[in-house]
């Protein structure tokens, strides 16, 4: 047959070469996110570039987790672990931030719309200019004479000028239910833990719970920053970058890689992937309402929720099933029925860590009643976004995988 006629045979790429291929691109950027990191000009750009880092440090990890038979089985087995340690080091800040913002969303939400604007910040200034004053002509600032219930003024009890007392600050409705399920108004001092415009300001509790999350996630994201920072200066980093800028070139592969089919790696992955989900309790997680997962949640048990540990492996699972996907085929790994998937377990993740943190805060000793109470309405809301993060799941995973007829 004459050289590209119509009965020229197609030539599939070698799998081994798209393995590599995948691999040295990965790699290189990871190198890029490191030189940009290096020369960051500003916090945002380096946090955006240490978040890069560490999405390239997962996906070489994943690969060579999922397709460790076509390549040096010493230098994958040395070289993944180190690859974990920086995606989770790196991680962590975001991790702290993103917790911190969502508890206290939880807060402001627990708290109702916004309060309207009290009637004394909309009354005029006293002015000669032909704008009209209250109805009894009094400043808003100026002590106002008492009215009796038929709304005319009350008689004075004394003459002369009363003695100077301190101003009180405004009170602000408390918008965290009591525990016999009122709603309680407490007195909030100018200048404390408020609310945003636009928001009800915080109750008491409410807002010493605030206060206290505040204060101990962002000590938990100082502390994150400065390991990082140490993370990446150390040795340990430099010498996982020089393997990574090795693997940007040449990829090491085993003899016997050129006789290795990357199809049932990847099969294997699902595989394990179905598996771990078939143990969920699915059943359970098909109703909106799990009562049996929120009475453990409230366990004063400070050890990880026991029902969450084989949501969190799906997850990981899960995410190594869509990498090695991107290695077949890099439009399979944006499968929408995987991605709802993901996204579901991702809350279930965030909504879990920030219930820990609630529940962690509310075992400091020598708190306020209502600040151990709003922690508790905090813990308990974020175990029922944690159940319908399990139920989007479920609901996710029974649709038909993309291409399906």
């Amino acid at each position: 047959m004459t050289p590209g006629g119509a009965g020229v045979a197609q030539r599939h790429p070698d799998p081994v070469d798209v393995l590599a291929r995948h691999l040295r691109a990965r790699a290189t950027e990871f190198l890029r996110a490191l030189r940009l990191h290096r020369d960051a000009a500003t916090p945002e750009d380096s946090a955006e570039a240490a978040r890069a880092l560490g999405r390239a440090a997962r996906r070489i990890g994943a690969g060579l987790y999922t397709f460790r038979p076509a390549l040096d089985p010493s230098w994958s087995r040395a070289l993944g672990p180190e690859l974990a340690w920086v995606s989770g080091t790196l991680s962590q800040e975001d991790a702290c931030a993103t917790r911190l913002t969502r508890l206290l969303e939880a807060l402001h939400h627990l708290s109702g719309p916004g309060a309207p604007t009290p009637p004394s910040a909309r009354r005029p200034t006293p002015s000669t200019s032909g704008v009209p004053l209250p109805a009894d002509a009094t400043p808003p600032d100026a002590p106002r004479p008492a009215t009796s219930v038929s709304g005319t003024p009350a008689p004075a009890r004394a003459t002369g000028a009363l003695p100077a007392a301190p101003r009180r600050a405004p009170a602000a409705a408390a918008t965290v239910p009591a525990p016999d399920g009122r709603r309680t108004v407490a007195p909030r001092p100018e200048g404390g833990s408020g609310a945003a415009p636009g928001r009800a300001p915080l109750a008491v509790g409410a807002a010493k719970a605030a206060a206290l999350l505040e204060r101990q996630l962002t000590l938990a994201r100082t502390r994150a920053h400065s390991a990082a920072l140490r993370a990446l200066g150390s040795a340990r980093f430099h010498a996982v970058a020089d393997q990574v800028a090795v693997l940007a070139g040449e990829v090491p592969l085993a003899g016997e890689a050129g006789h290795i089919d990357l199809r049932p790696l990847a099969d294997a992955a699902r595989e394990r992937l179905e598996d771990a989900v078939a143990a969920l309790p699915l059943l359970t997680a098909g109703s909106p309402y799990n009562a049996e997962a929120l009475v453990l949640g409230l366990s004063p048990d400070p050890s990880p929720h026991p029902q969450d540990a084989p949501w969190h492996q799906v997850r990981l699972l899960l995410r190594l099933h869509r990498y090695a996907q991107e290695v077949l085929d890099p439009a399979a790994g944006d499968d929408p029925r995987l991605r709802a998937a993901g996204e579901a377990l991702d809350r279930h993740r965030d909504a879990a860590e920030a219930a820990a943190a609630a529940a962690q805060a509310g075992r400091t000793p020598r708190i306020a009643p209502a600040t151990a109470y709003a922690l508790g309405v905090l813990h308990a809301g974020q175990r029922h976004e944690v159940e319908a993060a399990r139920y989007a799941f479920q609901r996710a995973w029974q649709q038909p995988p993309a291409g399906t007829p």
